[in-house]
């Protein structure tokens, strides 16, 4: 069998969840002897043809110059080349805007199988034109492709209920168990164990930061909240403006040391998780690995992942109350509760398993 993975920034993972998901996916199929190629940008700091047995293919981009055009030239060349090649599999991560290219799956003999993502519509910072798109494309893939992968079965059952699919498997993300944390990490920011609060997450608008600060600010807390998030775009300077005189609320940009971030995760009051439009979302489940106390938004896609273990919010008056009522009662309950859940459900080698099904029954 022969697999092309496309759809992320490439590996080793320096981004995101999809990266993350391509290199832990690549590897775990090579092992099964399978041979792999994952398409990378060409801006991607790793710049050789193969890394740990995976083929890595580097494509045209340049998003740093270019944009989002970048973007469009970057899936149409990946997918242009795939289609050229002898592989049994391509497997697209997201849709948007590679399925408006998914014609060309008729140069190949490559079933296309795509991982769905989230609602990415929903997302609060795109506008009407642009959300219009995004669900032109979404509508694309699911006719465009031979199977559809969701990642958490909020997003299943939304294809389900609105294309009448029966193509589609729910197969989530992974994430390692952490056990090794260090306290020397807290001194670097000077926090104390137990002693402060934190998220970690892009600075968008949908992943309810300024709801969560604006109830934080309401709860009167002492205890310092550490934010974690490049502060790049627009909305990460409307929220650095508008917080900036409240001095324990403390924006720290990204970590990528993931034993720092852990550790970080490990020794926090409070976890504050406000995604709401993903499905999965890999940092949630890194927070359960590493033995954070969660508190999370109130959705259909935190709910099926979290369940019980965890408490929720809708509003600045729920995080406020959460905060003021705080009690330890349930921290090692829910703590052992979702390491079980990383454990049994979202490990990277059952993820890899569920794909391999998925790729058995198409071929």
């Amino acid at each position: 069998m022969k697999v092309a993975i496309l759809g992320t920034r490439g590996i080793p993972n320096n981004y995101g969840g999809f990266e993350q998901l391509a290199e832990k996916l690549s590897l775990f199929l090579v092992k099964k002897g399978i041979q792999v190629t994952v398409y990378n940008s060409d801006e991607h700091p790793y710049q050789r043809d193969e890394w740990n047995g995976v083929q890595i293919k580097h494509i045209f981009a340049k998003e740093s110059k270019i944009g989002i055009w970048g973007t469009f030239i970057y899936d149409f060349l990946c997918l242009k080349d795939a289609v050229q090649k002898d592989f049994d599999i391509i497997l697209n991560f997201g849709y948007a805007p590679s399925s408006l290219f998914f014609s060309l799956k008729r140069f190949s003999k490559a079933k296309f199988i795509t991982n769905m993502d989230g609602l990415e519509w929903k997302r609060s910072k795109w506008n009407a034109a642009l959300k219009k798109f995004m669900l032109f494309c979404e509508k694309r893939a699911v006719l465009k492709s031979d199977y559809l992968i969701a990642d958490n079965p909020g997003i299943k059952e939304y294809f389900i209920n609105k294309y009448k699919v029966d193509n589609i498997s729910f197969i989530p993300y992974g994430a390692d168990l952490f056990d090794n944390p260090q306290e020397s990490f807290l001194k670097e920011f000077n926090l104390q164990p137990y002693s402060y609060y934190m998220m970690v997450a892009r600075l968008e608008p949908e992943n309810n930061i300024e709801t969560i600060l604006d109830g934080y600010v309401k709860s009167g807390a002492k205890e310092p909240f550490i934010i974690i998030g490049g502060l790049y775009n627009g909305f990460s300077k409307y929220l650095l403006e508008k917080f900036k005189n409240f001095e324990n609320i403390k924006f720290i940009g990204g970590i990528y040391d993931y034993s720092k971030l852990s550790s970080l995760r490990w020794f926090s009051k409070l976890y504050f998780h406000g995604h709401s439009v993903g499905g999965t979302n890999p940092s949630l489940l890194e927070a359960m690995a590493s033995n954070a106390y969660i508190v999370a938004h109130d959705n259909i896609f935190n709910k099926y992942v979290l369940g019980e273990d965890g408490f929720y919010f809708s509003s600045s008056e729920d995080v406020a109350n959460i905060i003021n009522n705080y009690t330890n009662k349930y921290r090692e309950q829910f703590i052992q509760n979702n390491r079980e859940k990383i454990k049994n459900v979202y490990n990277w080698e059952k993820v890899g398993e569920d794909y391999l099904k998925v790729f058995e029954k198409v071929l």
